[in-house]
């Protein structure tokens, strides 16, 4: 007998069972919005277990013998001036970055975000070594300028890398052996510089699911039940996965409703959760323990391939303190943007990306009339000066012709993909995503190669 105990937030998933007979309700779902829910997997026996539970599991038959939850998401806000709020979150923060990272060399990815422009300003205070990097497309949008801009404050060295077009073929087969094809491949950026990761230090810092802890969920705290299961359904779902998701349904002959069903799962889990006291901590606890975990948490096993690592926002004691945190000092990234200011002002002063060109003390000015020449600029810019640029994910691994070649091979020369979807189900696909509708496909045609890689790895 094994004893296991989940984090709050796991950062990878543990699979007890067998793998005998593919769940297909399980699998049009994640067709729908790209992650598994719950306990699901691609196969009836097999379970992944839940977050923040204590397990007792017989080795021989792999199953689960006693489950205990301890804790569950709660809010129970605890009323202080937001002042002594930030320099909590400044204690805890600093602590739990410590322990992670200790007198490692870490590697910190950078973006003109907050999340991890908020590690920066620990490590910096802390005085740890960092090597930090970024990233953007080749013939893309100067995506790696704040990161830099982040990286020369704090005089950490940094590292800028191109992601060349269709990068993802030469490994194709490598990437989806490391998430075991949990996530679609288009989106991980990181899987194109794998093999420059593991000389750049000892430990990952990831700045993951900051951003859901620290903001509210931009609703009323006394939204209905039956308006969040609308809302939640509507966040989950992926553009074009509806369609990808019923077509499946459709082709498998599974009785009854599939987009009812997808509000039934997510009906009863966020009655479970139970904090009808405030909607935006119920929402944040939803994420927090089926998204976190089954989508956020897949693609890190790609860093993991070249060095440990450390989440802050995913500690224990992180998801604890939230809890207690009134939600009119979570909305719009409060805390992050005061702990800023206080340990780096510098920091603070650099554009905030979501805001350009307003920073950390001005954000609030962006809206008319004083956001409106930049706005003029921008609508300029795209017209005309980024017009042809690479934007998305992909733009960069699916469109073009040796995309296209590829994408053909694995879609139609894949014998196993064949007998595990229909051919003219992928062959519809694929026509509306190669038409006009090439934005509202894309998500169904990354998913679909999925599917081929699962098929081929699981045969």
């Amino acid at each position: 007998m094994t004893h296991i105990k989940t984090d709050i937030i796991p950062s990878k998933a543990i699979f007890v069972g067998e793998k005998n007979t593919l769940n297909y309700k399980a699998i049009c779902f994640f067709a729908a919005t790209g992650f598994f829910l719950d306990q699901d997997t691609y196969y009836n026996e097999q379970k992944v277990l839940r977050p923040a539970s204590d397990y007792q599991l017989d080795e021989v038959n792999k199953t689960i013998i006693t489950e205990k939850k301890y804790f569950k998401w709660y809010y129970s806000p605890i009323e202080r001036p937001f002042e002594q709020v930030v320099q909590e979150f400044a204690k805890l923060f600093e602590t739990i970055i410590e322990e992670q990272v200790g007198n490692k060399k870490v590697i910190l990815p950078l973006s003109g975000g907050l999340d991890s422009r908020t590690q920066a300003a620990a490590l910096f205070y802390l005085k740890k070594e960092v090597q930090s990097y970024s990233y953007e497309f080749e013939n893309g949008l100067q995506e790696t300028y704040f990161a830099e801009k982040i990286a020369q404050v704090c005089q950490f060295p940094f590292q800028k890398w191109i992601i060349p077009k269709s990068y993802l073929w030469n490994n194709i087969e490598k990437t989806a052996s490391i998430n075991q094809c949990y996530s679609e491949y288009t989106h991980p950026r990181q899987v194109a510089v794998l093999d420059k990761f593991s000389n750049l230090g000892e430990v990952f810092s990831l700045g993951h699911w900051g951003d859901v802890l620290f903001d509210d969920m931009k609703v009323d705290d006394q939204l209905t039940f039956e308006k969040q299961v609308d809302l939640m359904t509507n966040k989950v779902l992926k553009k074009g996965g509806m369609i990808l998701g019923e077509k499946l349904w459709k082709s498998w002959g599974i009785e009854g409703d599939f987009e009812t069903y997808i509000k039934e799962r997510i009906s009863k889990l966020l009655r479970e959760i139970d904090i009808p006291s405030n909607a935006n901590a119920q929402i944040r606890a939803f994420k927090s323990l089926y998204w976190a975990p089954r989508w956020t948490s897949v693609n890190l096993s790609y860093f993991e391939t070249a060095a440990p690592i450390s989440l802050p926002y995913y500690d224990n004691r992180m998801c604890e303190f939230i809890c207690s945190v009134p939600e009119k000092y979570l909305e719009g990234r409060q805390i992050q943007i005061a702990y800023l200011k206080m340990r780096n002002p510098a920091l603070a002063k650099i554009a905030w990306q979501d805001h350009r060109p307003f920073n950390l003390y001005n954000y609030h000015w962006n809206k008319a009339p004083w956001n409106i020449p930049y706005r003029t600029y921008q609508k300029f810019k795209k017209e005309y000066l980024t017009k042809n640029k690479v934007v998305n994910n992909y733009e960069n691994q699916l469109m073009g012709e040796n995309n296209d070649k590829m994408l053909s091979k694995w879609f139609f020369e894949n014998e196993d993909f064949k007998a595990f979807i229909d051919p003219k189900l992928t062959k519809e696909i694929y026509e509306h995503f190669k038409g006009s509708e090439f934005l509202k496909y894309s998500h169904p045609v990354s998913t679909l190669l999925t599917f081929s890689l699962f098929s081929k790895l699981n045969k």
